[in-house]
């Protein structure tokens, strides 16, 4: 879900840019004209970088940021509304490229680190959760968002935030859509570092490098083990997937998706 739209035009500027510094590998979503909101070429690009990593001896670490100051806004509101009417089979397919890259981020052996500026909405926050630290800027801000136009969670969030969040913190967050700064995740344990605006990146490179020096094997091996103690995280994407796909035919996203187009507030009982 997302916060800004841009539809079929940005698959034309929307990219994932790769680069290493050392033995750290960063992945930087682009797409200037929706802060970041994820595309096809976005998703693909970086699903090849992870698998990659995965089998490069040279990465140590990866770390996941966004560019223009914001990490991401999460996927693209004008497609969605437009799903509305396809099939339920075609509005899985397109969740599930977004699963997969998910799945990829949680599969992959080697470190994953977030380095959040401005906002992390909808699968733009599910995608900081699927790393497996948070670097945030103390100015950012996380956003599930998806209850305020009518849908629900994908890439995860409802599971990696049940394992990190208190009962009560984890509902406002399903059921209000946030935002939530950065300094009251730090506080709950889901960012791992707080800094000043505009050195998040700079702040996650430094800890991927200090990271990526450590023993791979060993570090591939617990992020199985760290996987598998929550128990499966594949069930509840499929779960998360079915919900999606439910509440996307529902009138309360037409509703919500039309009203953040109308810069209205959705009414989705009448009075």
């Amino acid at each position: 879900m997302t916060e800004q739209t841009n539809g079929d035009d940005a698959a034309t500027t929307a990219a994932t840019i790769v680069e290493r510094q050392g033995r750290v590998m960063v992945l930087t979503m682009t797409d200037p004209a929706t802060r970041n909101a994820l595309s096809v070429p976005m998703m693909a690009r970086a699903r090849d970088a992870l698998d990659e990593a995965a089998h490069d001896h040279g990465v140590g670490a990866i770390v996941l940021t966004g560019a223009g100051g914001a990490f991401s806004s999460g996927g693209h509101l004008t497609n969605l509304y437009h799903h509305g009417s396809k099939s339920r089979s075609e509005n899985r397919d397109g969740i599930e490229r977004f699963h997969g890259w998910v799945r990829a981020m949680r599969e992959c052996p080697k470190p994953i680190l977030a380095a959040v500026e401005g906002p992390a909405a909808g699968a733009g926050f599910s995608l900081a959760l699927a790393c497996d630290l948070i670097v945030a800027a103390e100015d950012a801000s996380f956003l599930t968002a998806y209850v305020k136009v009518g849908l629900t969670s994908d890439g995860g969030a409802s599971a990696s935030l049940a394992r990190a969040l208190p009962p009560q913190l984890y509902a406002e967050l399903m059921l209000t859509g946030g935002p939530v700064a950065a300094s009251r995740l730090h506080a709950a344990g889901v960012v791992n570092r707080v800094t000043a605006p505009g050195r998040a990146l700079t702040e996650a490179i430094a800890w991927a490098e200090t990271i990526a020096e450590g023993p791979a094997g060993a570090m591939g091996r617990a992020k199985k083990l760290m996987e598998l103690a929550y128990g499966s995280f594949a069930t509840q994407l499929a779960r998360e997937s079915d919900l999606f796909v439910e509440a996307l035919h529902h009138g309360e996203a037409k509703e919500g998706i039309t009203a953040f187009f109308d810069k209205r507030p959705p009414v989705f009982h009448k009075r």
